[in-house]
């Protein structure tokens, strides 16, 4: 997501960080390097030139002159001007007082609109609502059906009417009242361009049901013509908000940071994949902060807290430390981490990460082949790795179509991990007994003379100690030893 902007944005600010002092030459260097970066990103030049005053007048001023690190100063400053083009805070629903509420989505053809009424109802079914998904798109064969097979997988239930798109919608109101339904999500029909047939149906369809909120779901791989399109629909519609598509597939920026400024009204949600999980409510500081580099721990940590039940994580950690951690263990991990979400969207939002990691292919086939091998294994095989030996492994390999090496290889790391964990979990015993040791006796004059003899090298005594620790790098059970998991 939006990766040659980030890489635009690290190169400019790794030549500021080289200096001590910043005078308004350095500032203005480091502007016009940025001004090219959002430009070529293809961002409205108008928000091009706002954005730049802005970030120019705080960097100039007496804001930086007062900062201990100015290189640093600078980016926050730019971070701060970033999140305000893109919306500053995030748009909060609230919902009728008198049920239902509705939503509208309207827009053109191929943006994902039908996909997006989808995700959308399944937002709300998480914050605890019952939404209704209205077809009233009556223009684009089998519309109806696509959004009934939606609907049955996120588990809303679909209306529609065959006679009009006006009447489906007004007639999705009673029939919300009466199944008890709070939330009704209106999916209107697009057109490959806009038009003034188009625009008058989706105005008689809003005045029809007064929608508390009107969304433009656009494609953001566009760029200039998502604003063009979310100008005009606005002009005619009155709209509250954008809902940005593919997200996830653009590398540039240009719709998420011109559409706030140009259009005036916020980005409500984004969608950033394919998958019907992949929607989330637009947070515009931490889309700034991954733009800049900086990651975003804060969506991480929401991902995380969805896929991750915490006694089931306290439970599998407290064993990970133990030493007891078990090839099922690490199986169900792994397909929780993966049910986050798209492996290189998770890695873009861990802050620090190098670009070369951030933009590498990912091979999430490789996970496939581990996983194939770990239910390959018997349970007792799978809790006690120890157990197999040559013959189990040539089982194991021709039962998930991998190599006896693949087996080895992937039992070998597991161990290896599993060891370190347990060392880990021991440092806090030890640090906690550390200051209730006892004071050691006083020496002998003999042992006084063994122990001198020792420091001088004398004697064949062999000091005590730890056993030394290999220096073979650590890896993830059944990958490449150095490697990150599912990278080429």
């Amino acid at each position: 997501m939006f990766e040659t902007l980030t890489d635009r944005f690290e190169a400019a600010f790794t030549k500021l960080r080289g200096r001590g002092r910043l005078s308004a030459d350095d500032v203005d260097e480091t502007l016009t390097e940025i001004r090219v970066a959002l430009l070529e990103a293809d961002v409205n030049l108008d928000v091009v030139t706002n954005l730049t005053a802005r970030i120019r007048e705080r960097a100039v001023g007496e804001e930086l002159s007062r900062a201990l690190n100015p290189a640093q100063q600078v980016v926050k400053i730019v971070l701060s001007e970033l999140t305000t083009s893109l919306g500053g805070e995030r748009l909060s629903l609230t919902y009728a007082s008198k049920p239902p509420t509705v939503v509208l989505l309207a827009g053109l053809q191929g943006t994902g609109k039908t996909t997006n009424a989808a995700k959308l109802a399944q937002w709300f079914l998480r914050q605890g609502r019952s939404p209704l998904l209205v077809g009233a798109d009556l223009q684009r064969p089998a519309a109806v059906e696509q959004l009934r097979t939606l609907g049955g997988r996120v588990g809303v239930p679909v209306f529609s009417h065959s006679r009009s798109p006006v009447k489906a919608a007004s007639a999705s109101l009673a029939e919300a009242t009466r199944t008890g339904r709070d939330v009704v999500i209106v999916d209107t029909a697009g057109r490959l361009a806009i038009d003034a047939e188009m625009m008058d149906q989706v105005r008689r369809i809003s005045k029809a049901v007064k929608p508390h909120y009107t969304f433009l779901v656009v494609d953001a791989t566009v760029g200039q013509d998502a604003v063009s399109s979310a100008r005009a629909f606005h002009d005619s519609l009155a709209l509250d908000g954008v809902i940005l598509t593919k997200l996830d597939g653009d590398a540039r920026g240009g719709a998420a940071l011109s559409v706030k400024e140009v259009v005036g009204r916020p980005i409500a949600f984004a969608s950033v994949g394919e998958k019907l999980d992949d929607f989330e409510p637009f947070h515009p500081d931490r889309l700034a902060s991954r733009i800049l580099g900086m990651g975003d721990v804060e969506t991480l940590i929401d991902k995380a807290e969805s896929a991750f039940e915490a006694d089931e994580a306290e439970q599998t950690a407290t064993r990970l430390l133990e030493g007891t951690f078990t090839l099922d263990d690490f199986l169900s991990t792994m397909q929780q981490v993966l049910g986050m979400g798209n492996l290189r969207s998770l890695i873009g939002m861990m802050p620090g990460v190098p670009r070369e990691l951030r933009s590498a292919d990912i091979d999430e086939g490789r996970i496939g082949r581990i996983t194939g091998m770990i239910h390959s294994m018997t349970p007792a095989e799978r809790a006690d790795p120890d157990i197999i030996d040559a013959s189990r492994r040539q089982r194991i390999a021709a039962g998930s179509g991998c190599r006896p090496g693949d087996v080895k290889s992937l039992i070998d790391q597991f161990k290896q991990m599993r060891s370190m964990m347990k060392g880990l979990g021991g440092l806090g015993g030890k640090r906690s007994s550390a200051g209730s040791r006892a004071r050691p006796a006083k020496q002998s004059g003999r042992s006084k003379q063994k122990a001198g003899a020792q420091r001088r090298g004398g004697g064949r005594t062999t000091p005590k100690g730890p056993k030394p620790v290999s220096k073979a790098p650590l890896a993830l059970p059944g990958l490449e030893k150095g490697d990150w998991p599912g990278f080429n």
